[in-house]
């Protein structure tokens, strides 16, 4: 069963606590780009015509140790993400569901 794409946004603001913004893109119409601004500043930028996230060095300044480290977590989870979506992709598409079959539009991601 085919479902419609969305991006879901929450945001959760409780007294004494940090707030917190959480947010799904559950479709195939992202945008996926990394690049070092003039400044020398980089950035990894994921977004879609409903939201967008951005993510830089502490403070918007020169890389750190922790960044490196951030770096390498965002590395891993996308490189899982990317095996579990390319396994579960070929069991769909050798058990028959047609809404698997092919790749979706738009499901590229830019360097």
């Amino acid at each position: 069963m085919a479902r419609d794409p969305y991006t879901y946004v929450t945001v959760s603001i409780r007294p004494a606590e940090p707030s917190r913004v959480w947010v799904s893109f559950c479709t195939p119409e992202l945008d996926a780009r990394a690049g070092v601004l003039e400044s020398g500043r980089p950035f990894l930028d994921i977004s879609s015509t409903a939201a967008g996230v951005t993510i830089s060095t502490t403070g918007a300044g020169p890389v750190t140790a922790a960044d490196l480290e951030i770096a390498r977590q965002i590395f891993n989870a996308a490189a899982r993400y990317l095996a579990d979506c390319e396994r579960l992709h070929t069991t769909q598409a050798t058990d028959g569901d047609p809404a698997t079959s092919s790749s979706a539009p738009g499901g590229e991601a830019a360097a």
